[in-house]
């Protein structure tokens, strides 16, 4: 696989393991993230793998930020190929006590930061003709129900609709994109510490919370590594594969809710 990849929220979690994953397929790679000195170190990292490597610190919720990554991108390489929409935050208490900072945030950067990938990338791609991907990160969250986490399902739900979307409205077009879904289980990435990208005094409230909540923490710490995934995520732009699950027992979950809606 050649080419360029750009991947958001890369700097850690999922999005270092597509980043080590495509630049170990010889394709270029544009790390975006809102984190200036993993980002860096990331950059170093992959260089010294001899890695064709751009850096854009990146706030996927802020709509000039996308642009002007979209901008350098193809300033930069003329062209993309795969577009790794990944960046994602979470925070968690009753769904009635989230402030309106709260939904602003996760929704900003897991909703409108796909939203704003999809605006400033998808018409130049289309301008290429050739064929590209867009792997969009929602999680298996975004395809099932039931108590906690509510901000972040309800983002995560929006995405896999986006995405189903865009999808199908592209292949309607004839285009040579393709869309995937990463609907990914538990993975051992940073996200219950998100709340360090956060400004204001909720912060830390917030950590506190997500830590105690369920042993949510523990569980995450046992779960699948970002290079599998990473792999799961190479795998399916090989056989074209839209909803791309990384835990096949979850689809358990999946049809349990289906047969629910259909009574």
């Amino acid at each position: 696989m050649k080419g360029v990849a750009v991947i958001t929220g890369a700097a850690s979690g999922i999005g270092r393991g597509m980043a080590e994953r495509f630049a170990a397929e010889g394709m270029s790679v544009v790390l975006a993230d809102i984190e200036e000195e993993p980002l860096a170190k990331l950059e170093a990292n992959l260089r010294a793998k001899d890695a064709t490597v751009l850096s854009v610190r990146t706030d996927v919720s802020n709509t000039e930020d996308v642009e002007n990554l979209a901008a350098q991108t193809l300033d930069a390489f003329g062209e993309v190929h795969i577009l790794c929409n990944n960046a994602g935050v979470v925070c968690s208490r009753p769904i009635w006590e989230h402030t309106v900072t709260d939904w602003e945030w996760v929704l900003g950067v897991n909703l409108w930061g796909v939203i704003h990938g999809i605006r400033a990338f998808v018409p130049r791609m289309l301008a290429q003709e050739t064929e590209c991907h867009i792997v969009n990160t929602a999680s298996i969250l975004g395809l099932v129900r039931g108590p906690g986490e509510g901000i972040y399902k309800v983002s995560k739900h929006g995405v896999v609709a986006l995405s189903e979307t865009l999808a199908d409205e592209l292949a309607h077009k004839g285009s040579q994109i393709q869309v995937h879904v990463l609907c990914p289980g538990w993975v051992r990435t940073g996200i219950l510490d998100s709340t360090r990208n956060r400004s204001g005094v909720e912060s830390h409230h917030h950590r506190q919370h997500i830590t105690e909540s369920r042993n949510v923490r523990a569980e995450m710490e046992s779960g699948m590594s970002p290079d599998e995934v990473a792999e799961h995520v190479y795998n399916a732009i090989q056989t074209g594969t839209f909803y791309i699950h990384t835990h096949p027992e979850h689809k358990a979950w999946v049809r349990a809710r289906m047969e629910v809606i259909l009574g």
